[in-house]
């Protein structure tokens, strides 16, 4: 529904991206938190950064990158930073202020509350949480567990926690009895993570951070990482100087993608880099039949690989037939981009001798996702990018430790070394019946099946499509548990029977080191650091006291698990590298081992991780995009004054919009829907519908829509792309008319 918000559709806006407004608001954001000083200490510390994986920090200090390039820091890292050094939520606010009234809170007047520094339970019936101790609350929590079967539970956590805390949650619930584990990563890369390793054996990057740099092409498909991986446009600035070329697929013109002010760089600040050297938009849905286009032409103008597809690629003769059976015509249609954009793309892409392919959500959040990903690695393989130096494939992952989670097993399915490491090592009997995904984990709850939800972090309300069917879901929970840093609105829109949170510290506030795995492989050391608010714990701490706590737990499953010696993370490292292919190093890692990257994880020569160590080609339909004679396609976005479903800042000064309940819309769509610009309309799709403001913005394609995530997730539907379990929420049929 529309806000009653004073703030104007339409808003100031900056020309490109980064700049003195970046500077300005990192000032502002520093003040805010208590200093300057303050915030650069925070921010110095030997911590990682807390946004995106893209990596920075550790023991080379705060602000430095892979490369050891000072200063790398970025808006993100000030917003995420200055959320954890807040006031706390006094005690006074839980029975002055209800449940009810904060259902009517905004994602940013949630985050605005402060930090958890107490235990909190709402009890079945009640309209206020109560602040409870924390034997009290891990008690219930334990006792709850204990009267409920393992495969009537969940296990969820988000990319902010620690490698220590992910390996715990997933071996605890294992243990417990049940493979119901899953990360955020399902409702983001996991379409990432199915289509590369069905064709290269791995799900990660191919890449390490020096391949991106001596790039001379850069695809970067689906994403703005003007606005969410702020740092990687420094990477892409010395891309163009090195008169290397970026090129840019989204259906929006994101004005940081077209110039980039590199706040570091003092030449950049003055006059800014122009980034992309060719942006190309095509239709919401439109980009497997743009990268298959792409792909077609670059063999009929024979700029593929012969000798590498022969010997190291399976299912080239399907592929190459697959592509001469395309029809232009349909490929156009399909994608809305003219033949002679895409043959204009294909010839860059042929003369271009080192090429690194980039993507986001835009690729993955898809009915067809998995494709989409398969259709970007055929491309990269057709001209021998994977394999070899200064190329290939670059998922870029959003939350800083998501790949690390997911590294640690926090997945519906343990890989085969580390389950035979743990039974024949530490005597332990795993469960081997297939475990819940995210959004099973959620229709398990929705349909009863499900009784306990445990969340290590994030919002999965928040992050969850069509969001009445999610509250709904998490609402049949008989006991959901939270644990977090703060309140968000899955804390309140979608409480369980009976809902606890249990506060914890963030990263630079743990008592012990804990580590983190970048999206290039490379894990780091965080020191954390002195406690800012007495009452939250670690994860870790948390972790262990409640396996203790579980008499299923409690003596060591197998008699082999020490839970209480395992509250300290450096005795979680040991577990981990005896467990965790490639992980072996961690267990040195604050000693002389140091920091250090996953082997076997970057492809620098052309032997993938398949049965016959080669890559697999794929093919694959193209889907028919096209919406309904009344509809245009949705897709949600982010506005760079957010990080996932956290939102710092109503206002996106990028797209130059002044609030979130609006819909962005093409001035030629408006005209001949004979609707005004910030006119009230109606949203319909086919699980919702919302009343907004239209924001005239003649930066997305005609025929297309947007609106801001996680508010539009009432429109989303929970359909989900079949090979990887992700919701579709960049292609959603709507609807509009005025209200």
């Amino acid at each position: 529904m529309v806000e009653s918000s004073a703030a104007p559709v339409h808003a100031r806006s900056v020309a490109g991206g980064g700049g003195l407004p970046a500077i300005l608001y990192s000032l502002k954001a520093a003040r805010a938190s208590g200093g300057y000083r303050q915030m650069w200490r925070a921010l110095r510390s030997k911590n990682t950064c807390k946004t995106c994986a893209l990596g920075m920090g550790g023991q080379e200090g705060g602000m430095v990158n892979e490369a050891g390039h000072f200063p790398e820091v970025c808006k993100k890292a000030f917003q995420a930073q200055g959320a954890d050094m807040r006031p706390a939520i006094p005690e006074s606010f839980w029975p002055a202020t209800s449940v009810s009234k904060m259902r009517q809170y905004s994602p940013l007047q949630m985050q605005a509350l402060g930090r958890l520094t107490t235990p909190v339970f709402l009890p079945e019936g009640s309209d206020h949480y109560e602040p409870v101790g924390w034997d009290d609350a891990l008690g219930l929590i334990a006792d709850e567990l204990g009267r409920t079967a393992p495969d009537e539970t969940f296990w969820y956590a988000s990319g902010r926690a620690s490698n220590e805390a992910g390996f715990l949650i997933q071996l605890l619930a294992r243990c417990y009895g049940t493979n119901n584990v899953s990360n955020c990563s399902s409702y983001c890369h996991q379409a990432s993570g199915v289509g590369m390793t069905g064709m290269l054996g791995t799900a990660t990057a191919t890449v390490e951070l020096d391949d991106v740099e001596h790039a001379d092409l850069v695809f970067v498909i689906g994403g703005n990482p003007a606005s969410n991986h702020p740092r990687l446009m420094n990477t892409l600035k010395r891309v163009r100087r090195r008169e290397g070329h970026v090129v840019v697929i989204n259906p929006i013109v994101e004005s940081g993608l077209v110039r980039f002010r590199v706040p570091s760089d003092p030449a950049s600040l003055l006059t800014g880099t122009r980034i992309a050297s060719e942006y190309v938009q095509p239709n919401i849905g439109g980009d497997l039949a743009l990268l298959t286009g792409i792909a077609k032409r670059v063999v009929e103008i024979g700029g593929h690989d012969q000798e590498f597809l022969a010997a190291h690629c399976d299912g080239w003769p399907e592929l190459m037939s697959h592509l001469a059976d395309q029809d232009w015509p349909t490929l156009e249609a399909a994608s809305g981009v003219t033949r002679a954009r895409m043959d204009a793309i294909a010839g860059r892409y042929a003369d271009a001798k080192n090429v690194v392919f980039c993507w986001t959500m835009g690729i993955t959040h898809h009915a067809n996702g998995v494709a989409n990903v398969e259709a970007i690695a055929n491309l990269a393989l057709l001209r021998g990018m994977v394999g070899r130096r200064h190329a290939g494939l670059l998922p870029l992952r959003g939350q800083s430790n998501v790949q690390g989670v997911g590294s640690m097993g926090v997945s519906t399915r343990l890989n085969d070394a580390a389950t035979q490491a743990l039974t024949n090592k530490y005597g332990l009997t795993l469960p081997t019946e297939p475990g819940w995904d995210t959004i099973a984990s959620m229709r398990a709850a929705h349909d009863g099946k499900a009784k306990v939800g445990v969340c290590l972090g994030g919002n999965l309300y928040g992050a969850s499509p069509d969001a009445r069917w999610a509250a709904e879901a998490l609402g049949k929970l008989s006991l959901l548990v939270h644990v977090s840093t703060s309140m968000n609105t899955g804390h309140v829109r979608a409480t369980g029977q009976r809902t606890v949170i249990l506060p914890a510290l963030p990263r630079d506030e743990e008592p012990d080191k804990t580590t983190q795995e970048s999206m290039f492989s490379f894990v780091r050391l965080s020191d954390g650091g002195p406690a800012r608010h007495s009452g939250p714990r670690s994860e870790v701490v948390i972790l262990s006291q409640l396996a203790q706590l579980m008499p299923a737990l409690a003596t060591g499953v197998g008699g082999a698990l020490d839970w209480a010696a395992l509250r300290h993370p450096g005795g979680v490292r040991e577990l981990i590298a005896d467990v965790v292919p490639g992980y072996a190093p961690i267990s040195g890692i604050d000693g002389e081992g140091g920091e250090f990257a996953v082997p076997g994880r970057v492809r620098h020569e052309p032997k993938f991780a398949t049965r016959s160590g080669r890559a697999i080609l794929k093919t694959y339909n193209i889907p028919d995009s096209s919406c309904g004679p009344d509809e245009m396609r949705l897709m949600t976005i982010r506005s760079e004054g957010q990080f996932n479903t956290v939102v710092f800042e109503d206002h996106d000064l990028y797209r130059g919009i002044g609030r979130r309940d609006v819909l962005l819309i093409h001035p030629d769509d408006l005209a001949r829907l004979r609707i005004s610009d910030e006119a009230a309309i109606n949203v319909r799709s086919s699980v919702g519908q919302m009343t907004v403001l239209a924001a005239a913005f003649d930066g997305i394609r005609p025929g297309n829509v947007a609106m801001y995530y996680p508010e539009a997730n009432s429109l989303v539907p929970n359909d989900v792309d079949p090979r990887s379990g992700t919701p579709a929420f960049k292609s959603v049929p709507v609807r509009v008319w005025l209200a």
